[in-house]
């Protein structure tokens, strides 16, 4: 019988062992390339606004309120309109002397490839505000290094289109009035921050930039990766 007693605390030990490994393992995994992308994915998912929801928010420090993104088409832009998952065009930062391709959509396939644009948002080039996005580990690991004045090219089927930031932010997650719908052609690029945190970071740095010049049907094929 006791024998049998200390087989049965081995066999609890054993099981409880493989469950404590089990379970620092798990935690590893959370630190790797993998699980960084699904936890910086779901803060994407969290920071953006579905195309659904475009709803008031208040703007900090203002007491009022804007839609976020209501679309304001320019037909010579949106002569297409590009499919999630698809290359749609080149981001190219001169000050970082870098370029990436642009591809349609804000999800882990797409920001595993460049740079996500979020398409609750308009196309580059359009009177609005486009919004593109990507990991801070990897295309835009750098961005801090850009600033006002600099300058950031968008070139797609519609044309070649040159903005110009001026404006740096960092904001919380949870700040959505860096999305909010804009009178003239804008451009925001966002990524987690700080840039130098492996997992899920707690803010955003922000770059919005104002479309300077417009150089349309210049650039009439997609962008290979």
């Amino acid at each position: 019988m006791a024998r049998f007693k200390k087989r049965k605390r081995n066999v609890k030990k054993t099981i409880l062992t493989i469950f404590a490994v089990l379970l620092i393992a798990f935690g590893a995994y959370l630190t790797t390339t993998t699980g960084f992308k699904i936890l910086h994915g779901y803060a994407l998912y969290k920071f953006m606004p579905t195309e659904e929801t475009l709803v008031a928010h208040t703007l900090s420090g203002k007491g009022e309120s804007e839609p976020v993104l209501a679309s304001t088409i320019n037909p010579e832009v949106s002569e297409w309109q590009p499919k999630i998952g698809e290359v749609m065009g080149k981001l190219t930062i001169p000050t970082l002397n870098s370029s990436w391709p642009i591809i349609h959509g804000t999800g882990d396939e797409e920001l595993d490839r460049g740079v996500g644009h979020f398409d609750g948002s308009v196309l580059p080039g359009e009177n609005d505000n486009s919004v593109l996005s990507g990991h801070n580990n990897t295309v835009f690991h750098h961005l801090g290094d850009v600033g006002e004045g600099d300058e950031i090219i968008v070139e797609t089927k519609s044309g070649v289109f040159t903005y110009q930031v001026h404006t740096v932010r960092i904001v919380d997650e949870d700040d959505r009035t860096v999305i909010v719908s804009t009178d003239d052609a804008q451009l925001t690029l966002t990524t987690c921050y700080p840039f130098h945190v492996v997992g899920f970071a707690p803010e955003r740095y922000v770059l919005v930039a104002d479309l300077v010049d417009s150089q349309f049907n210049q650039s009439l094929a997609l962008f290979t990766e």
